[in-house]
């Protein structure tokens, strides 16, 4: 089995239980949108530490995994709006589909892919090794449900209900993609539901 084999694409998304990940009007200086913060509340505070969150109970565990994680695919207006993480995302390879030509890379570990999401994730499997590759962003987890490249979702399920702003899951077209259940984590203010996507 090869590398890139062994290498599972996981989305990692904070959503509320109407399925918004951002609230209304996200922008660079807003990147959850209006009343979006929330949804990150279950990471804790932020500690400064290399790790960046200490998040309570069975929520270290799954951020924990996330660090883990030996790449990340992310789309190019997430990573845009998260100021482009100043070119380091936990000290790993970041692949960003993009279209057009490319800024110059703010670091070594940034790559811009134009030749799409299928080859974005090849790269970044086989950067990854044995490890999984962790994937953000709600457009590209679409686009990489569409073509059959996304492996598993671990989806942290805050209790609000935010009314309208950015769906994880909003144009799929009407193909159904089968999900099976995993494994279910509670936490104080999250419940984290793990799918491993089955077609």
């Amino acid at each position: 089995m090869s590398a890139n084999e062994k290498s599972k694409s996981v989305l990692y998304m904070s959503m509320s239980l109407d399925g918004f990940i951002a609230g209304p009007d996200d922008d660079a200086d807003h990147g959850l949108g209006v009343d979006g913060e929330c949804l990150h509340d279950w990471l804790g505070p932020w500690t400064g530490k290399s790790a960046g969150f200490d998040p309570p109970g069975a929520s270290a565990k799954v951020f924990e995994e996330s660090m883990a994680t030996g790449a990340v695919v992310v789309g190019r207006r997430t990573f845009d709006l998260a100021g482009r993480w100043g070119g380091d995302h936990h000290g790993v390879p970041i692949f960003i589909p993009t279209t057009g030509t490319p800024p110059p890379p703010e670091s070594d570990w940034v790559n811009y892919v134009t030749d799409g999401v299928e080859s974005a994730m090849r790269q970044a499997k086989d950067a990854a090794g044995e490890s999984n590759v962790m994937v953000h962003g709600a457009s590209l987890a679409q686009s990489l449900l569409r073509a059959g490249v996304l492996d598993e979702l671990e989806i942290h399920l805050v209790p609000v209900l935010l009314g309208e702003g950015r769906r994880l899951f909003e144009h799929l077209g009407a193909d159904h993609t089968d999900l099976e259940l995993t494994r279910v984590l509670e936490a104080p203010g999250v419940v984290h539901l793990h799918y491993r996507v089955t077609s």
